[in-house]
């Protein structure tokens, strides 16, 4: 699928029976093979690497936060930088959020809080308003007082010269009732049309925006807002908001919105990457995923490994001192760095002494791990083999 005059496209090459599908997106900045998985840049840096590296491990795509880097450095200081392909030194394909996830959730407990829908009350103290035109919220950097609207949001990623795009929508807390979720529900489908309209003046080519399914909990309401979506003029299509209570309730959830899709668009989960949920997500038609958990997981001494798929994701503990003395690489099959040339011994002793290097090489691991994964997803797609490729890493 591609717009006529478009640097975009997206081919679907193939799909199993059971949802999952291989595909090509292509953007100016090169191509992803997907299932695919997109490497949390934050503030213009994925944490502890540096581009070169995150090319050595096989990334393929980054995500860069709209809302910090419109506080720091500021969108005019990205653009004057050549924008954050060139700040950041990255090669590849990228994508922004609208800044209006973390406006709207980091009140609620934290992202990763409100993405677990772990239930909180109140509006964050930095939100102050949300009226139709937009957000009113306070700077936690300077205190200043900032309105981001739809066409603002579109501006600010327009100056930071990410490939694709996403529109401003409200993120509802999982303890929103149906009636204030059906109503927010509506405005965020107005924004997003203003979203659009804005898009369509200033970057119809050089970049790519992505509609966001939101609904909450709600099957009729996601399902209207599936309906929605499709038959307006994005390229692609996100979903998010609050997945549910519980990961049973997560995969309803995403079911549900899989099963009302624009069928030949590429399709993000937002936020979402436990190995379970990888999983589970490519069956229902996802084609890319995004998440802090493995890069914060590995600052933290948690390295990925094959196993334990059943409780969301397999890990070890490297600051247990069970590895003080264990000679082996943290996964003998894997060909990342650190376990070509680190023992679990000595990461183990580089993270109980809080030296940069450890998180560095376990945060090199991890992405490799997440990596290779989608690689074998891929394959096992293209030989009909994903419940054989799912059982080894149970």
């Amino acid at each position: 699928m591609a717009a006529a005059g478009s640097k975009f496209s997206f081919e679907i090459l193939k799909k199993t029976p059971d949802g999952a599908r291989r595909g090509r997106l292509t953007t100016p900045h090169g191509t992803v093979e997907t299932p695919a998985f997109f490497f949390c840049g934050t503030r213009g840096s994925v944490k502890g690497l540096c581009a070169e590296r995150l090319v050595d491990c096989g990334t393929q795509a980054v995500l860069a936060n709209t809302y910090h880097l419109h506080l720091r450095p500021g969108e005019d200081t990205v653009a004057l930088l050549g924008g954050l392909h060139a700040m950041m030194g990255w090669p590849g394909p990228m994508l922004t959020d609208s800044g209006g996830f973390q406006i709207f959730s980091l009140g609620h407990g934290g992202v990763a809080q409100e993405i677990k829908c772990r239930r909180t009350d109140g509006r964050p103290k930095t939100l102050l308003r949300i009226d139709e035109n937009g957000a009113l919220f306070r700077s936690y950097v300077d205190g200043s007082f900032r309105t981001l609207t739809p066409e603002s949001s579109i501006r600010i990623q327009k100056m930071l010269g990410a490939d694709i795009l996403l529109p401003l929508d409200e993120c509802t807390p999982y303890h929103a009732d149906r009636d204030y979720t059906a109503r927010s529900l509506e405005r965020s489908h107005r924004w997003e049309l203003r979203s659009l309209a804005e898009f369509q003046k200033i970057s119809p080519d050089s970049q790519a925006l992505y509609g966001i399914v939101q609904g909450g909990i709600y099957e009729d309401l996601r399902r209207i807002s599936c309906d929605f979506i499709a038959g307006q003029d994005f390229f692609g299509q996100a979903i998010g908001g609050s997945l549910g209570g519980d990961r049973e309730e997560m995969e309803r959830v995403v079911a549900t919105v899989g099963r009302f899709l624009h069928p030949l668009r590429p399709t993000h989960l937002l936020g979402i990457g436990g190995l379970r949920d990888i999983f589970h997500g490519v069956r229902q038609g996802v084609d890319t995923f995004d998440c802090v958990h493995p890069t914060r997981m590995a600052r933290h001494g948690g390295a990925l490994v094959p196993g334990s798929l059943s409780e969301g994701t397999g890990r070890i503990n490297l600051h247990s001192g069970r590895f003080a003395r264990d000679r082996e690489p943290i996964d003998a099959s894997c060909d990342c760095y650190a376990c070509r040339t680190a023992s679990r011994a000595y990461l183990h002793h580089l993270l109980r002494s809080r030296e940069i290097l450890g998180g560095q090489l376990v945060t090199i691991h991890n992405v490799r791990f997440m990596n290779r994964l989608m690689e074998r997803i891929r394959e096992a797609i293209g030989t009909n083999s994903l419940d054989r490729l799912e059982a080894a890493y149970r």
